[in-house]
């Protein structure tokens, strides 16, 4: 997860370094893919433009529940990651509710991160996503944020939902994802615009709970933070197990309930 974000969204320490759009054979094998089946991602054939913000999709057509290979939306799973952030142990616990909510009309997943740093509450976040049923590309509809300090929310930094103060979905994920893709995750003005170009899929990661192969590794940037930069790495089957410095221990499915 998930395979989602942190701080602000899917990203917190981003480049705005230049990337490189990428012509090579993987893009030509998902050209041809998407265009011998009607019903592939399209975004697959669109890998190599920069910068995708505007994604052809009728949400309507968009369901609560389902996953691709690397990403998966349902109720139960749970991720939990581990490692030190500015020199204090933090774990990251990311967790798919039963809840859904309804964002700018279109009715999304909760995915909830929750965070310590040094054993102290430090953030919590739901995420809100859905997914195509037929392309499996996941999207991204917002997130609400309490940022704590000494067990008090000081503050909803990052907070963002599609539909309100001209923000809009973004794409988490791509159902056929494809080396050199470029993409927004997050489009909100001033608040959270969270960035990836996928820059590998067959990346090796190795963790306290394993180790896994053709991994996908992305890059993650932001316009809004010049020299912030974050990696993460994705499992097929299993979700987010690399987060910057925290690395996946343990991931299993948790009973969860509507609150």
């Amino acid at each position: 997860m998930v395979q989602t974000s942190r701080r602000e969204g899917p990203v917190t320490r981003v480049d705005s370094a230049l990337i490189r759009s990428a012509f090579g054979l993987p893009c030509l094998f998902a050209i041809a893919f998407a265009l011998g089946h009607p019903g592939g991602s399209v975004f697959a054939a669109q890998g190599a433009q920069p910068w995708m913000q505007s994604f052809p999709v009728d949400v309507r057509e968009l369901v609560t529940e389902g996953e691709n290979p690397y990403f998966i939306l349902k109720p139960g799973l749970q991720l939990t990651l581990q490692g030190s952030e500015g020199g204090k142990g933090t774990v990251l616990v990311v967790t798919v509710l039963a809840e859904t909510e309804n964002v700018g009309g279109v009715e999304t997943r909760v995915v909830e991160e929750r965070e310590t740093a040094g054993g102290v509450l430090a953030e919590v976040s739901h995420n809100f996503f859905a997914i195509h049923p037929v392309t499996k590309d996941v999207y991204y509809f917002g997130e609400d944020v309490d940022i704590y300090k000494d067990g008090k929310i000081q503050s909803h930094d990052g907070a963002w939902r599609h539909g309100s103060n001209n923000a809009r979905f973004g794409l988490m994920m791509p159902g056929a994802p494809v080396v050199g893709m470029r993409h927004y995750q997050e489009l909100a003005p001033k608040v959270a615009m969270d960035r990836v170009e996928i820059v590998s899929l067959g990346a090796r990661s190795t963790t306290p709970a394993g180790v896994f192969d053709n991994c996908m590794k992305v890059r993650e940037t932001t316009p809004l933070e010049t020299f912030a930069r974050e990696t993460k790495v994705y499992a097929r089957g299993i979700g987010i197990v690399e987060d910057g410095s925290l690395k996946l221990v343990a991931h299993k499915v948790v009973p969860v309930a509507r609150r």
